[in-house]
């Protein structure tokens, strides 16, 4: 069966591919780190998660939202990991929320950490 989640999975795959890994875009890099704290509305507990990336990995810094019915919505980091990257940051700390257009209460928020190891 076709439905709006495994088009939302192929595209995603496709962005994946589109972006290309991490070395051809940023040579200086050695690794990136991504820490996160994902705080749903009805879910007491947050959860935390660490993301890591390699020169080899693809420069796709979009993580999901921790919402069962969210398709198409995430937290997109590349800005704050470019800028990072193009002003030689080593750390960045911040808050963002889904950006899905949905009107579902219960999208995740949440806290991020971004540390990166230069070459």
């Amino acid at each position: 069966m076709w439905n709006k989640n495994n088009q939302a999975s192929i595209e995603r795959n496709q962005r994946k591919l589109d972006a290309g890994i991490v070395s051809r875009h940023y040579p200086e890099v050695a690794r990136i780190e991504i820490s996160l704290m994902y705080k749903q509305k009805g879910i007491a507990k947050p959860v935390h998660r660490v993301v890591n990336f390699s020169p080899g990995s693809y420069a796709f810094f979009r993580l999901d939202c921790l919402s069962r019915d969210c398709v198409d919505g995430g937290f997109d980091l590349t800005q704050t990991i470019s800028s990072m990257i193009r002003n030689h940051s080593e750390l960045s700390e911040g808050e963002l929320g889904c950006d899905d257009s949905g009107p579902r209460a219960d999208h995740s928020d949440i806290a991020y950490e971004v540390a990166i190891q230069y070459i």
